[in-house]
């Protein structure tokens, strides 16, 4: 009887964390033909993980994961060939008349919490028309494995006001400002590639309270943009907080590294640091002076479990 006892409670708690899988395909393969229908299926409130397979293709959606579907894992059959996209954008108007504004303009989006994607494709195909959002991430512990960002102007927003987000091989690209918001975001050993005429990498709104705002690590940032075009960051709140840490800089970066967004008085506030970068875009002897190059001891406490307060994301 003990033994039955026991084996009903391992039961009962493996149905409590069980993986419950979903298909999706365009050819009616699967058990949904479009993503969001499957996300739609998702329990309410659940703690179970379910997990979506997205087979290869192009999905033309507007996708929202709902503050209350939580634990969704997407994953993709490719990469580069199963593409979640859409193609709104700040001034395009609305059934209305309104025009959508940045944050309406986003393809993809994430309240729920403990989201994660690997093998996607997020784009916003509305092409170099201003801010266009090819993700908005408000959700908090939301990874992102291999994936592909895809964009112009404003491609990621990490809207959430005290999450925590965690970006691992990904590429993202961009003109101006195309990693932007209040979260706090490691980008680990991810391809940044700037697009363009050049502009601005990243645009924090870090808060005043949140330690860490964004933190590249391990990161290859290169492009098309001319030489000495494009700034590591500049500060869309005065207490922005970015730090580059053993990246790899392309000569696409200028020389002072930062902007102050036309505002002296973010360089008193903001917090931009680099520590032992290297190539042709890291001259840390020309960086502006308002700027931090980190000690050893400083560069101490920027590790993936430090910045992401204890949560340790797994690929699945």
């Amino acid at each position: 009887m003990k033994h039955l006892i026991a084996i009903a409670f391992l039961l009962i708690a493996f149905g409590a964390t069980a993986q419950k899988r979903i298909v999706v395909a365009q050819d009616g393969s699967g058990d949904f033909k479009t993503v969001q229908a499957a996300i739609n299926s998702v329990p309410d409130s659940s703690n179970k993980t379910t997990e979506i397979f997205i087979k290869k293709g192009t999905y033309k959606e507007h996708i929202i994961v709902p503050i209350n579907k939580m634990h969704v894992t997407l994953i993709g059959e490719d990469a580069k060939q199963t593409v979640l996209t859409y193609d709104n954008y700040a001034g395009k108007l609305d059934s209305t008349g309104k025009a959508f504004g940045t944050s309406r303009s986003a393809s993809f989006y994430v309240y729920g919490a403990y989201f994660t994607a690997k093998n996607i494709t997020f784009q916003n195909s509305s092409g170099p028309v201003g801010q266009a959002l090819a993700i908005y991430v408000a959700g908090d512990k939301a990874a992102f494995f291999n994936c592909l960002f895809l964009g112009f102007q404003d491609t990621i927003y990490t809207h959430g006001l005290g999450s925590h987000q965690y970006y691992s091989k990904c590429y993202i690209e961009g003109t101006v400002d195309f990693i932007f918001g209040a979260a706090t975001a490691l980008f680990d050993d991810c391809d940044i590639y700037c697009k363009q005429h050049g502009a601005y990498i990243t645009a924090a709104s870090t808060l005043d309270t949140t330690k860490y705002g964004y933190v590249l690590m391990h990161c290859n940032i290169t492009g098309n943009a001319p030489e000495h075009s494009f700034a590591l960051g500049r500060p869309w709140r005065p207490h922005a907080k970015v730090v580059y840490l053993y990246c790899k800089l392309g000569d696409i970066i200028s020389d002072a590294g930062w902007d102050n967004w036309r505002n002296p008085e973010n360089e008193k506030t903001a917090y931009y640091a680099e520590y032992k970068s290297s190539g042709p875009g890291y001259q840390p002897d020309k960086r502006a002076a308002w700027s931090h190059q980190l000690t050893d001891d400083e560069a101490k406490i920027y590790t993936k479990k430090l910045i992401l307060n204890g949560w340790d994301p797994k690929m699945p």
